[in-house]
C-alpha cells in the first residue's frame, strides 16, 4: 500500500531509481537537497541551536534554497534566502509563497561576482539580525546527515554489487554524505566527481567557461564541507559537454533533469563501459526546468555523446578543456593553500601529481582549439577573494 504522507517533503525527499543500462542507475530526485535541508533543521532543532519560529538564512543558486523553504515551512520556522541571479521567476514564486524572504543579486553574467555579493549580504543581515540563524550549506557538516536515510535506500535497492556513485561535486554533501554512509556499511563503493571549468575546489580555477551556468557542481570559494579524501576519480567538464549529456538523458531515457545530472550521465556511460563488472549510479539532483532556454530549446546545437570521450591526465597540470578525467586516489587537497596536498590514502602506485595555482601556458595555448566555445583563462580563483567568502 503507497503511503500517505504528512508533508510534501517527506513524498519528494526520495529519489526515483531507474535503470538506465545493465550497470548504470540512474537516481533522479525532483529537489535533491531536500534530504539535506531535512537533516540539517532536524538536527539543529534537537541540539537546540534553532528554536521554532527562528529564522534561518543562507545563500543559494536554487535547489537548496527551495529545500531550506520546504524544511522551515515543515517545522515552524522562518526562511531568507539571499539568492543568485540564476533563480528564476518560478523558483522565487515558489520561495514567496512558501513564506521565504528573498532577496536577489542584480542580474549578472559573471556568477563569481554574484557569490560573492551573496555571501557579503548575508553578513550584513547578520549584523543587523543577530537572531538569524546562518545554515552555511557549503560549510556546516551538519548537511551530511540526512543522506544517511538515502545511503540506507540505496543499500537496499542495489544490495551486494560494488558500487561507483556519480555524481556533481558541488557543496560535497550530497555525495559525500551518501558514499560516507555506504562506505560505513561495508559497501565496496567509489565515487567518481564532476566538476566544471573554473572551479577552485579540485584545481581548475585557471579556467573560465563563458557559457556556464552550472550554478550547482563547482564553486569560486573553498567549502569546508567537500571532503577531497572521499574522492576515487574526478571529471571537468565544460557546458557543452555537460548540455550534451542532459540532451542525451531526455532523448534516449525521456528524462527531463537538469545540467548536472546531464554532466554526470555522459562520464558515467563512459566509466560504464570501461567497468561493466561495478553498478555505476548518477545522482539526478533536480529537474531540466530552469535550464529549458538555455540548453533544450537549443538541443539541435547538442554534440552526440557516442562521439565525447575525456582526455585522460595524471597531474592538475595537464587539465584540458573541453573534458578531462584523472585518478584522483582520494588524496587530500587544501584549497586555501592554493592546492597542497598530502599522500593518497589508497594506490600510492597510481598517485596523481597535483599542482597548485593556475594552468600553464601549455594549456592556455590549448584553450581556443580544444572546443567549439573557447574557454578562456582567468586572472585568479574566478576573481573572487577567498577571505571575502569564508566562513564568519
Amino acid at each position: 500500500m503507497a503511503p500517505v504522507h504528512d508533508h510534501i517533503t517527506d513524498a519528494i525527499k526520495a529519489p526515483d531509481l531507474l535503470r538506465l543500462s545493465d550497470n548504470v542507475v540512474l537516481a533522479r530526485f525532483e529537489t535533491l537537497k531536500v534530504y539535506a535541508a531535512l537533516g540539517a533543521v532536524r538536527t539543529l532543532l534537537e541540539r537546540g541551536t534553532v528554536q521554532q519560529g527562528q529564522t534561518l538564512v543562507d545563500s543559494s543558486s536554487g535547489i537548496y534554497a527551495l529545500a531550506l523553504a520546504m524544511a522551515c515551512h515543515r517545522y515552524g520556522l522562518h526562511c531568507h534566502i539571499v539568492a543568485s541571479t540564476t533563480v528564476d521567476a518560478t523558483m522565487r514564486a515558489q520561495l514567496e509563497v512558501l513564506g521565504a524572504t528573498v532577496d536577489q543579486m542584480p542580474p549578472s553574467e559573471d556568477l563569481r561576482l554574484d557569490q560573492e555579493g551573496r555571501v557579503r549580504r548575508v553578513r550584513r543581515l547578520l549584523a543587523e539580525r543577530p537572531g538569524m540563524h546562518w545554515m552555511r550549506q557549503y560549510h556546516d557538516a551538519v548537511h551530511y546527515t540526512g543522506y544517511r536515510e538515502f545511503a540506507a535506500l540505496v543499500d537496499r535497492a542495489l544490495p551486494d554489487v560494488p558500487l561507483t556513485v556519480v555524481g556533481a561535486v558541488g557543496t560535497g554533501s550530497s555525495s559525500g554524505g551518501l558514499v560516507q554512509a555506504l562506505r560505513g556499511r561495508d559497501r565496496d563503493v567509489r565515487l567518481l566527481g564532476v566538476q566544471p571549468f573554473g572551479s577552485v575546489t579540485f584545481g581548475s580555477e585557471g579556467f573560465s567557461d563563458p557559457e556556464a551556468i552550472i550554478a550547482g557542481i563547482g564553486s569560486s570559494i573553498p567549502f569546508d564541507n567537500v571532503h577531497h579524501d572521499l574522492y576515487d576519480t574526478l571529471h571537468w567538464l565544460d557546458f557543452r559537454h555537460a548540455m550534451a549529456g542532459a540532451v542525451g538523458l531526455l532523448r534516449e531515457h525521456a528524462v527531463f533533469a537538469g545540467l548536472s545530472t546531464g554532466a554526470a550521465h555522459l562520464v558515467a556511460g563512459w566509466e560504464a563501459a570501461r567497468e561493466p563488472g561495478r553498478t555505476h549510479l548518477v545522482i539526478g539532483a533536480d529537474t531540466g526546468h530552469r535550464y529549458t532556454d538555455r540548453v533544450f530549446a537549443r538541443h539541435r546545437e547538442a554534440l552526440d555523446p557516442r562521439t565525447l570521450k575525456p582526455h585522460r591526465i595524471t597531474g592538475l597540470a595537464d587539465l584540458t578543456p573541453p573534458w578531462s578525467a584523472m585518478e584522483w586516489n582520494r588524496r587530500t587537497y587544501d584549497v586555501r593553500r592554493g592546492g597542497a596536498a598530502a599522500a593518497p590514502t589508497s594506490a600510492p602506485g597510481s598517485a596523481p601529481a597535483l599542482a597548485s595555482g593556475s594552468a600553464p601556458a601549455s594549456a592556455k595555448a590549448r584553450l581556443g582549439r580544444a572546443t567549439d566555445s573557447p574557454l578562456t583563462h582567468a586572472s585568479g580563483p574566478l576573481g573572487v577573494p577567498d577571505r571575502e567568502n569564508q566562513t564568519p
